[in-house]
């Protein structure tokens, strides 16, 4: 089922104009505006969760439905969904992002395994060599291959797109590493939650640790922003037995330079950080989009109009330097079963 509705975000809404034109790839120097549109497309499943989302280069929509035990994906205007059920139970999918080869790769939190599947929707899964891992966050990087961390080792790996890992030791022990990003500086950037500082970690695996301001700061995730700067997200409140004091967007810049701007809304947590396709950064929280210009101006706006868990964010740049951009910011509310875009022009 698909269900619309429009919000007050600030400029003129656009509805009619924005149901009719369908979902493209945006030129580089194309800015758009937010139309106020909102498009929710209801899963299937009676709890499958989904929980993050990325599109491929055919503009078909892939997420994992961590609930459900499955990836699932669907074309543009919310029709032709399909599942594939994961080959071990209780994997709890988590991130899923495009590969170099053209596939789609997911981690597998509970099962500590790394999965790719086809266009084809064919899955094979890889055991990553530490068990009890925990592989959150995943990304494609500037090498080709893709990069994991692993929250609960302390570790950042790399797989190959054959399937070979590697692992890489955080010098900070048991620092949590929960999302990381591939930088414009051709590194891949990463949150240590635990440990309240970024990472950096070049190619061939050495580390570079940069403090936050406060000690529970509680990064959360992280992606490459349109002004060459990484923005990451603090998380609030009681998470995976850590107290956090976020409720914050971070920027860090190729130095280690870091500012925070605190979010005006109390209350939850920021969850899912993104570029959308007005190149402004974006981030989910509740059943709220918040938008952070380049110098961290922050407006929130309600996109349901019933309790809502917004999570997974993404325009189709999935944690890189947004060259890949879509005209629709999409984002996944696991509370509703759903998964729904904000329409820019």
């Amino acid at each position: 089922m698909i269900r619309r509705l429009s919000i007050g975000i600030g400029i003129a809404t656009l509805a009619g104009i924005a149901s009719a034109e369908e979902q493209r790839w945006i030129g580089a120097d194309e800015r758009l505006e937010a139309t106020g549109d909102v498009t929710y497309v209801e899963m299937p499943g009676d709890d499958s969760g989904p929980t993050t989302i990325a599109i491929a280069p055919d503009g078909r929509l892939w997420f994992t439905l961590s609930s459900g035990n499955a990836i699932g994906s669907m074309s543009p205007d919310g029709s032709d969904i399909a599942e594939y059920p994961l080959p071990h139970p209780d994997s709890s999918p988590r991130i899923i992002a495009l590969g170099a080869d053209g596939n789609m790769w997911f981690s597998e939190h509970t099962g500590s395994r790394m999965g790719r599947i086809t266009p084809q929707g064919d899955i094979a899964e890889f055991d990553i060599p530490t068990a009890d891992s925990q592989p959150r966050a995943i990304a494609l990087g500037a090498d080709g291959n893709i990069w994991i961390g692993m929250f609960a080792a302390g570790k950042i790996g790399r797989i190959t797109p054959d399937g070979e890992i590697t692992e890489f030791e955080i010098p900070t022990p048991d620092s949590g590493p929960r999302a990381l990003a591939a930088g414009p500086d051709g590194n891949i950037w990463f949150s240590e939650f635990k440990a309240s500082k970024i990472g950096r970690i070049t190619p061939d695996g050495e580390i570079t640790e940069f403090e936050l301001p406060r000690p529970n700061a509680g990064p959360g995730d992280i992606t490459a922003g349109a002004d060459g700067n990484m923005w990451f997200v603090e998380l609030a409140g009681g998470i995976d037995g850590i107290r956090t004091d976020g409720n914050r967007v971070g920027r860090i810049t190729m130095d280690g330079k870091v500012t925070e701007f605190r979010i005006p809304s109390e209350g939850g947590t920021p969850i899912n950080i993104a570029v959308g396709p007005d190149r402004n950064v974006w981030y989910t929280k509740g059943r709220s989009l918040g938008r952070v210009t380049p110098d961290g101006e922050i407006t929130e706006f309600t996109v349901s109009d019933t309790d809502a868990r917004a999570v997974g964010l993404s325009a189709g740049s999935d944690r890189q330097p947004p060259e890949r951009l879509v005209n629709r910011l999409w984002f996944t509310d696991p509370l509703n079963n759903r998964i729904g875009y904000l329409r820019f022009e």
